[in-house]
């Protein structure tokens, strides 16, 4: 004879092997993780048409009180919950870099200086030029001065402006929005797209 679990029963240890998977997904993250996705905000598309990227938007992973956070620049400096950050990228997908050495780079004393180091920027606001100095910062810039800070570790090749690409009709209007006719093209920026191929990282995670 065949024993079958009624339908409500088999749903619901379904869906606690699911969560159960999540769950384990999730203990994964370690701090000082670096996340990608593709944001949905107004600029999108104008980063990713001028620097050659799927990803447009990134943050470093810190957990508070054992939860995983994503501190990123957004309209300020801020710590947003994983779940609520990943829900903001487009269709929910996102990649998860670490340290190639991340065993013995990042010790806890050098998880200190990360946290430590969110200080000089929490609460500062985005900012929509990509200048590089502290008054304002953008997503990877970020990112990149708190392990250059903190570990003296530089992820990625800083380019000038005048490096990407500035032709296409989207990039050409953000540009115009933002600078009008004056465009600082020997500016220094760090784009997501050169952190995502740093040869520094690994993936760890795809969702």
């Amino acid at each position: 004879m065949t024993f079958r679990l009624p339908a409500v029963i088999a749903l619901a240890l379904a869906l606690s092997l699911l969560l159960a998977g999540a769950a384990r997904a999730s203990t994964q993250l370690k701090d000082g993780d670096i996340v990608f996705h593709t944001s949905r905000s107004a600029q999108s598309l104008a980063v990713q048409r001028a620097t050659g990227s799927r990803y447009s938007h990134m943050g470093i992973v810190l957990t508070k009180d054992g939860k995983p956070y994503v501190f990123e620049a957004v309209s300020t400096v801020r710590y947003t919950p994983l779940a609520q950050w990943t829900a903001r990228g487009n269709g929910g997908h996102y990649v998860v870099k670490r340290l190639r050495n991340a065993d013995t780079l990042l010790t806890p004393g050098a998880v200190a200086r990360l946290r430590a180091g969110t200080a000089d920027f929490e609460g500062r606001p985005y900012d929509l030029t990509f200048e590089w100095s502290d008054q304002r910062i953008y997503c990877s810039e970020l990112v990149w001065k708190l392990y250059q800070r903190a570990l003296g570790v530089r992820i990625g090749e800083l380019q000038k402006i005048r490096e990407f690409n500035l032709k296409d009709p989207a990039v050409r209007a953000k540009m115009r929005e933002r600078y009008g006719d004056r465009v600082p093209m020997d500016e220094p920026v760090i784009s997501p797209v050169a952190m995502f191929d740093s040869p520094l990282l690994v993936t760890v995670e795809t969702r």
